[in-house]
């Protein structure tokens, strides 16, 4: 059924009909509407069922979904941005005991200095943290993506973070068309716990392992990440089949069949990316757009074969590593290792900063490419501030 919602509405409405037992609450923004949506969908008695559980951080949102999880019910929480480094303790014990919660990334940038607005920054930051990571392009995307993040965190068994960029998606209106509850009961079964901790039978879980033992873990949760890309896209697949719309797997091709360029971009930019080689293909040009939906685990086969033709690829993020630079440039790079492939980095959208076709339109035309590239940046600002450390600064006195 078809309706004119914002995002996180969209989403709280999404993820009701998946039918979680526990929802744990701490609002920040942009991800407050969302569990402020379930929050009234559950005192309104439209989610039955489901105990809603306001707590008293972040910290303690996931540490929630951790215990209801490992007892053996469905679980639900969202964050964004500093909350999320608040729970990181918590972000790493979900994957390493192997619990299916589901939880909402509503991107945000990291201070200081503080800035709510939308970049990468916070998803990088647990990019090796050991959960699946799926990135929306759109509210339509967010809302299927929901849905089928709970059956692959089910069957891998292991948690699963759905990325929507904020503000841009979460707070943005949008006609979505969201399935019944008998539609996403028949797509996605009751929930049969791979844990159950009983007082009766009892077990543990997430205990001290030594030196002979912790690599032997840690192996096994990345071949357990490896595995799961045949998960996703099957995932991605079957959600197709039932409800007509290609909003999941691992990436989505646009345009790709002639392109010699092509960028490569996470989340909802994509759009604008698309609209602009639109306009510069009618006028001859020859570019495509590559978006990872699979962030984690990362889809190098797929990315290796979708690139296969391309001459050039340009990395779009909204993320970069101070001091190397961009992050997935860093592994778009290593993908085509070994290939001739021209890889160059752009760096945009951090805090918010608008990414216009205007900009993405110059950057393709202009001919010299640094290999990294900050889109739309106020370089008057930084030749005022910015004071190279020249070499007579490394000159130590007084044995410093």
């Amino acid at each position: 059924m078809l309706f004119q919602l914002e995002g996180s509405q969209a989403v709280a409405r999404a993820v009701a009909l998946c039918r979680p037992k526990i929802v744990c609450a701490y609002p920040i923004t942009p991800q407050t509407h969302i569990v402020e949506g379930l929050g009234e969908l559950v005192r309104s008695g439209k989610l039955t069922d489901c105990e809603y559980i306001n707590v008293e951080s972040e910290m303690g949102a996931l540490s929630v979904a951790i215990g209801s999880e490992a007892a053996g019910v469905r679980s639900y929480t969202a964050t964004s941005s500093q909350g999320l480094l608040y729970m990181m303790e918590a972000v790493y014990n979900a994957s390493g005991m192997e619990l299916p919660i589901v939880m909402t990334l509503g991107n945000r940038a990291i201070g200081a200095p503080i800035n709510i607005w939308n970049d990468h920054t916070d998803a990088m930051s647990v990019r090796d943290a050991g959960w699946i990571m799926l990135f929306a392009e759109t509210n339509q995307e967010a809302v299927d993506l929901h849905i089928q993040a709970f059956k692959i965190a089910e069957k891998v068994k292991c948690p699963v973070m759905v990325c929507v960029d904020g503000f841009i998606l979460t707070h943005a209106y949008e006609r979505v068309d969201l399935p019944t509850q008998e539609e996403v009961d028949d797509f996605l079964p009751l929930y049969d716990p791979h844990i159950s901790l009983d007082p009766k039978n009892p077990k543990a879980i997430g205990t001290m392992v030594p030196p002979g033992y912790f690599m032997e873990v840690r192996c096994l949760a990345h071949k357990k990440q490896i595995d799961a890309l045949g998960v996703v896209e099957c995932v991605g697949n079957k959600f197709k089949e039932k409800f007509g719309r290609d909003s999941g797997g691992l990436v989505r091709e646009y345009n790709l069949e002639k392109a010699k360029t092509v960028i490569v971009t996470m989340g909802s930019v994509a759009g604008t990316i698309k609209d602009t080689i639109d306009e510069l293909n009618e006028k001859g040009g020859k570019y495509g757009v590559l978006s990872i939906v699979s962030y984690r685990p990362f889809p190098t086969e797929a990315i290796q074969n979708a690139l296969k033709n391309a001459k050039k690829v340009v990395v779009l993020e909204k993320a970069f590593a101070v001091g190397i630079g961009g992050i997935l440039f860093q592994e778009i790079s290593l993908a085509l290792k070994n290939t001739k492939t021209e890889v160059k980095s752009v760096i945009a959208g951090l805090g918010g900063r608008a990414i216009t076709a205007d900009m993405i339109k110059e950057y393709l035309n202009s001919k010299n490419h640094d290999d990294m590239v900050f889109l739309g940046l106020n370089k008057e600002v930084i030749e005022k501030e910015y004071m190279p450390l020249g070499k007579e600064s490394c000159k130590c006195k007084n044995g410093f």
